[in-house]
């Protein structure tokens, strides 16, 4: 082992001399996780505001219930509460001047609450909100509309409510009573979508992790492309040559490719962590995950190199490959959201069961991942055994 041990350590530092290591393995993968992280979700840290105006021409109980229980418990939303229609019109009339809103305050919709509105709400007439749109803020426009849908909705329902229960009393109730009395049941069902909000990683640390899981295999490679430089240059003869057996020169190798990778991963990790704040999940299961996936590319890598003669064509036919497998496994676009064959052909690459992985621990369930490693250990012993026993063919004298 202690001979393994040396070989490893020469090689690694081999690597800290070789500045496309420190590409490949850390600056290349950062540099595109940032960029995509930042590009392709400006909206991370988004925070909704709005300002609404509302004139309530009707005071009644039911109209201020909207204002305050509806604008006003809104996330984000701010209430201008006027006395005129015409002055909530000044406010949300830009009439299409982009200067309008540096000449004082504006309001992005106008809400108009007509008189005998409560009233109307408790008998069988018609129901008239109106609600007027600054055309220089067309979407917080459209969620004033969203909301005044909403209300008119809940309204509707305690409406049929309250003929309903008057139906079957065969007399006339106190409709606002009951209204109040029905708007404070309890929903009997409530429909929460767990495994949209916690099995899907969110953009930041979607792309970091793509990104080191598609470097890993240009990271690990070398171990396996060492083994052929050192053919070519002539250095494995004399290490065949010395008393050194066979399978410590492979196990050194081994250890190197695996170290690099680890360190390769840890650093990205920590970094986008702290620079990106992305949220990786258990440490614990992320650890299994790394693990399984170095393993799998250094298993996958000696497959594809056992076919090569040269450091360059293996070099060459592992990128093809990595590039192809990390296309397949989501690497750069959730392809799990693409649904059918396209999102069933990530399990194909140790890729897919890796960003699986680390989707399913997002969840907070630390064996959601034993599946996921015992995968990608599969993908690296099986790989792997045969790549080694191309190799090794190489080593024989």
């Amino acid at each position: 082992m202690s001979t393994a041990w040396t070989i490893a350590t020469k090689d690694l530092k081999e690597r800290l001399r070789d500045r496309s290591a420190y590409i490949m393995g850390i600056v290349a993968p950062l540099a595109l996780a940032l960029i995509f992280g930042f590009a392709l979700n400006p909206l991370k840290n988004y925070e909704f505001s709005a300002t609404y105006a509302a004139v309530d021409l009707d005071g009644s109980e039911v109209s201020r219930l909207f204002v305050d229980d509806v604008l006003r418990q809104a996330p984000g939303v701010e209430v201008l509460q006027l006395a005129t229609p015409e002055e909530g019109l000044a406010l949300v009339d830009s009439d299409g001047n982009p200067f309008a809103e540096t000449e004082g305050t504006t309001a992005d919709a106008l809400f108009i609450i007509p008189r005998g509105f409560g009233a109307d709400v408790q008998s069988e007439r018609e129901v008239d909100l109106q609600v007027v749109g600054n055309a220089m803020a067309e979407s917080n426009a459209g969620i004033a509309v969203a909301l005044a849908q909403g209300y008119a909705s809940e309204l509707t329902s305690v409406r049929i409510t309250v003929a309903t229960v008057e139906g079957l009393l065969q007399h006339e109730v106190d409709r606002f009573t009951t209204g109040l009395a029905v708007l404070a049941t309890p929903y009997p069902t409530t429909i929460t979508d767990i495994s949209a909000e916690t099995r899907q990683l969110d953009g930041i640390t979607f792309y970091a992790a793509g990104m080191a899981m598609f470097f890993l295999f240009f990271s690990v490679q070398f171990g396996v492309t060492s083994l052929l430089e050192e053919r070519q240059a002539g250095t494995l003869s004399r290490l065949l040559a010395a008393p050194i057996s066979r399978r410590s020169i492979i196990t050194g190798k081994l250890i190197s490719a695996f170290l690099v990778g680890i360190v390769s991963v840890t650093v990205l990790m920590i970094t986008t962590t702290l620079v990106l704040e992305a949220d990786w999940g258990n440490p614990v299961g992320v650890a299994l995950l790394v693990v399984a996936a170095v393993l799998s590319a250094m298993g996958i890598t000696a497959l594809i190199s056992s076919f090569a003669r040269t450091a360059e064509q293996a070099t060459s036919m592992v990128t093809v490959a990595g590039v192809i497998l990390g296309f397949l496994g989501g690497t750069f676009f959730d392809v799990a959201q693409a649904g059918g064959i396209v999102a069933d052909l990530r399990f194909v690459s140790p890729h897919g069961w890796f960003m699986q992985g680390l989707a399913d621990l997002s969840a907070g369930d630390l064996g959601a991942v034993v599946v996921p490693v015992l995968v990608l250990l599969a993908f690296g012993l099986v790989t792997g055994a045969m790549g080694m026993a191309g190799i090794g063919k190489g080593l024989r004298p």
